[in-house]
This record gives C-alpha cells, sequence and structure tokens, in this order.
C-alpha cells in the first residue's frame, strides 16, 4: 500500500472510439467499460495529424507533437529517392515514464510500439514494430513466457478473408494474453504507473468496421466475442492494479478515431496528372491498367465480384504470394515505381508519409524561389479539386516544434479523413471513388479518440468538447504530484477531473 502517492494506470485501446463503443456499451456488450464511464469522466480526445499510431502514441507519451518529435508516420526518409525506414524512436525525448522512474516512481509499460526497452525504474515490453524486440530487464521475456506458459504474442499477420476465423482468434487471444502479462507484471514489479496498449483493437476495426458499424444483431460472433474480450482484458488489468494499493486513477484513451473508408486517394497519380512528378516512359504498365480497370468491372457485378474476391484474396499474406499477386499484375509501390521516375524533373512527390507531399531534394535545378511557387501552386489547385474537399496544411500551420527536417512540404485531408490518401499508383485516377470490396479494409483513422477516467476523486461528468491526446502525459503528471516540464506543449486537465494536489 502507498497511500502517500496517487498512481496511474493508462490503458490504451488502439483506434477506440465513441462513435462504435457508445452503442456498445449501451447494448450490455461492454459492461466494464461503461461502468468507468458512468461513474467517471469521459470526453474525446483529439488526435494529432497524421492520426496514426507511431506519431500519436509518441505523442501523448512525450506531450510533443510531431513537429517537435521530427515523427510523422510510421516511416521515414533513408537515404536516396524511394527509399524509407521504420520510424527508429521517440527518443532523445522523454516519455511521461522517463519523467516518474527519474524521481523513483515504480513504472510499467506493456506493448508500446517500441524497437527495443531502455532502462528504467521498472520494466519495458515493446511491441508493434519488432517481433521479438528486446526488454528491460533484458531477461524479462523469457521470464513472463514462462509465466505465461507460452510464447508472447506478437503484431497480428496481415489479414485474409478466406482466414477471418483464425485471425480474429489470433486477436482475441492477443487480448487475454495482455491481461494476463499485465497482471502477472503488476504482482512482480508493483508499478505506480502502468501504461498497458491493446493494438488489437485498430487492426479489427480496419478489416471489419462496416460490419461492427452496422445493425448489432448483424455483427459476427467472433467479432462481438473479441470485444467482450477486450472489456473482460481492461477489468483484469484495471483490477490487478487496484490490488497493488489506492488512491488509483485508471485512464482508458486512443490514439486517434476509426471511421469507414469510402473512397482512396492517389496523391502521386495526381501529381504526375499535373505535371510535378515526371516519368521515363509510362507512369503505369499497360499489364497493370487492364488489371485494374478489370478488378473495377468485376466489383460492379456480384457473379464476377465472388469470383475475383477469393482469388485478390489468395494473393495476401505473405512475401510469395505478394511476389505472386505483383507478378500478375505488375508493380504498383512507390518503392517500385522510384527507378522509373525522372528525379532530375520531378518537383513533388508523395513518400513516404501518404499524408503529405514533398519536395524533390534530388531536383537539383528546383531553387528555393521555384518551390515555394510550387507549393503554393499544389495547394491552389488541390483546394479547388473538384469532387472532394481537400484541406492543404503547411507544417507551421498546425505543429508548434519546429524539428521539420523530415517533414513533408504539405500534408494533405480528404473529406474529413473518409478518403484515405495511397502513395501506389495502383490504379489509373488519382480519385477511387467506389472502393473495392477487396481492398484495404473497410476502416480508416479519424481524429476524434476518446478518454475516459474512473477512480479515486474523479467527478462523474461528460464533456463534448475535446482535449488533445498532448494534454494526457501533462495530466498524468501533475495529479501525481509533479512538476509539468517545458517541452510538455499540452495542458493538464487534472483540475476538470477533481484531482488537487496529490
Amino acid at each position: 500500500m502507498r497511500p502517500h502517492r496517487r498512481r496511474f494506470l493508462v490503458l490504451g485501446l488502439d483506434g477506440g472510439t465513441f462513435d462504435l463503443l457508445t452503442p456498445w456499451m449501451e447494448s450490455g456488450e461492454l459492461p466494464f467499460l461503461a461502468s468507468l464511464v458512468r461513474g467517471g469522466a469521459s470526453a474525446p480526445l483529439a488526435s494529432v495529424y497524421p492520426p496514426k499510431t507511431i506519431p500519436a502514441w509518441y505523442s501523448f507519451a512525450t506531450g510533443q507533437d510531431p513537429g517537435s518529435l521530427g515523427i510523422f508516420g510510421f516511416t521515414e526518409p533513408d537515404g536516396g529517392p524511394g527509399r524509407s525506414r521504420l520510424v527508429q524512436t521517440f527518443r532523445p525525448a522523454e516519455a511521461v515514464w522517463d519523467h516518474l522512474s527519474r524521481v523513483g516512481v515504480p513504472v510499467g509499460v506493456l506493448n508500446f510500439p517500441l524497437r527495443a526497452g531502455y532502462p528504467l525504474n521498472g520494466f519495458l515490453v515493446p511491441g508493434m514494430i519488432s517481433e521479438n524486440p528486446p526488454t528491460f530487464p533484458e531477461t524479462l521475456r523469457g521470464t513472463l513466457e514462462r509465466a505465461l506458459g507460452e510464447p508472447y504474442v506478437p503484431e497480428l499477420p496481415a489479414y485474409r478473408a478466406s482466414d477471418r476465423a483464425t485471425w480474429i482468434g489470433q486477436a482475441t487471444h492477443g487480448v487475454e494474453q495482455r491481461a494476463r502479462a499485465a497482471e502477472i507484471l503488476c504482482k512482480t514489479y508493483g508499478p505506480d504507473f502502468l501504461f498497458v496498449l491493446f493494438r488489437e483493437t485498430d487492426r479489427v476495426q480496419h478489416q471489419h468496421w462496416s460490419e461492427l458499424a452496422g445493425p448489432h444483431a448483424e455483427v459476427g460472433h467472433d467479432l462481438r466475442e473479441f470485444w467482450r474480450a477486450v472489456d473482460v482484458a481492461l477489468a483484469r488489468v484495471d483490477g490487478a492494479f487496484r490490488a497493488l494499493g489506492t488512491p488509483a486513477i485508471t485512464l482508458v484513451i486512443s490514439d486517434h478515431g476509426h471511421g469507414a473508408a469510402r473512397s482512396d486517394f492517389f496523391t502521386n497519380r495526381w501529381l504526375a496528372e499535373e505535371g510535378y512528378l515526371a516519368f521515363r516512359g509510362s507512369a503505369s504498365g499497360l499489364r497493370r491498367r487492364l488489371v485494374s480497370s478489370s478488378l473495377l468491372a468485376a466489383e460492379k457485378w456480384g457473379p464476377t465480384r465472388r469470383l475475383v474476391h477469393p482469388v485478390v484474396d489468395r494473393l495476401r499474406g505473405g512475401p510469395r504470394r505478394e511476389a505472386f499477386g505483383r507478378l500478375v499484375t505488375g508493380e504498383s509501390s512507390f518503392e517500385a515505381m522510384a527507378s522509373r521516375i525522372d528525379w532530375a524533373k520531378t518537383v513533388a512527390f508523395s513518400y513516404p508519409v501518404p499524408e503529405g507531399i514533398y519536395l524533390n531534394r534530388y531536383n537539383r535545378s528546383l531553387t528555393a524561389e521555384r518551390g515555394a511557387e510550387a507549393v503554393a501552386e499544389i495547394k491552389h489547385k488541390l483546394r479547388a479539386y473538384p469532387g472532394a474537399r481537400v484541406e492543404v496544411f503547411e507544417p507551421k500551420d498546425i505543429y508548434r516544434g519546429h524539428n521539420l527536417e523530415n517533414a513533408p512540404a504539405l500534408l494533405l485531408k480528404v473529406d474529413e479523413l473518409e478518403t484515405e490518401l495511397r502513395m501506389d499508383f495502383s490504379y489509373a485516377k488519382p480519385m477511387l471513388r467506389e472502393r473495392p470490396g477487396f481492398f484495404y479494409g473497410t476502416g480508416v483513422h479519424r481524429m476524434n479518440g476518446i478518454l475516459v477516467a474512473a477512480g479515486d476523486g474523479i467527478r462523474a461528468q461528460r464533456r463534448a468538447a475535446p482535449f488533445s491526446l498532448l494534454d494526457v502525459a501533462p495530466t498524468i503528471l501533475e495529479g501525481m504530484g509533479l512538476p509539468v516540464p517545458a517541452s510538455m506543449v499540452g495542458h493538464s486537465f487534472a483540475p476538470w477531473l477533481g484531482l488537487g494536489p496529490n
């Protein structure tokens, strides 16, 4: 028991949104989460832009926006044109648990997206980016797996409709195992701060949003069991954490929201049409154009749609299958097409962040003046794009930080994120309004994440206006009686929660 310090549990539901969770809570499917909302405080939680897992969770952890961290997506430029790498880390910025650890607070972090753990006063089990990333302590993975009686579950594999039962079963098992792991680690380390991330929620929503958001009675039993497992897992972790002592606060947050994916915009295709991206020869081969037009035609008629979907599905789910698919359909990824781009003539391109447009640093004749003119032209043309609402921002318009060396020159948002931005050349036209059912799933990220707070001293209340994801780390520090460093640009909402000095 540690009555001298308020303790914080943060449960991360990747992609969680009240748009989906509220109807499920009201239907009785999520009784634990509903009890937190009923007895505590809740509000929307606005994500950063782009609302992607890596920049969003890193911004939550550090209280700094992507412009401060220099992180704008899953990947960052790496060497020459068409080359990128996974983002390595948010460090040297410090996470909220780093600040707590330094002053002697025992902390725990489970399944946060990192390539490797690092020393702190407690434990860190990374997830998502690498299949078996090193933990801290280094021996923790083996110890944890022995206690679990099985290997620690990695990130879910690529989805195939023919493997739906197995895939959703893996997602459900991952959620259940995460809860058991958190219980074991709570008993072993006794953290006063604990973060646990459930990534599976985002992956399931990407693939099955249209079903999940439809009439509740029509949702498959497997998906209902998955969400019930999520609710039970939240309850188990909460119970294990509270058993260590009070006062304790539970925050349930998400990195971003989720919603329906209506269409796709192929930014590089548009840049090529407008003359800003130049190819040596054709931007796509005859085979690719024929395949894409045939797939779109097949989608419009029931018998051919039922024939095509299983064929496309079988080309997913592994290097060999995908290599065969490229052999059949032709190359379309930006990486594969990069060798065909005339970099000496290209002014702008979209890569490696799909929401971004980058000026071509490999074009030696592109002066600063011409670059500025191109940015202004592109901005004007996209805002006037027919048939879609395209919002265009410069990094300085939306970020407080100025670590913008790897930032795009422009950031795009189309149709309030109902239209997903793509970097590849899969289709002949920039806008794909009728998204095929075999495409990338039915869900896509939104800005509207969730905040639920419950526990000792929390006032029961609802708020319609969103807090910022950047506000969470300062709130935790203030709620634990610690100063908020100047590097954190968010604002604590601890007073709104009713949390006075600890």
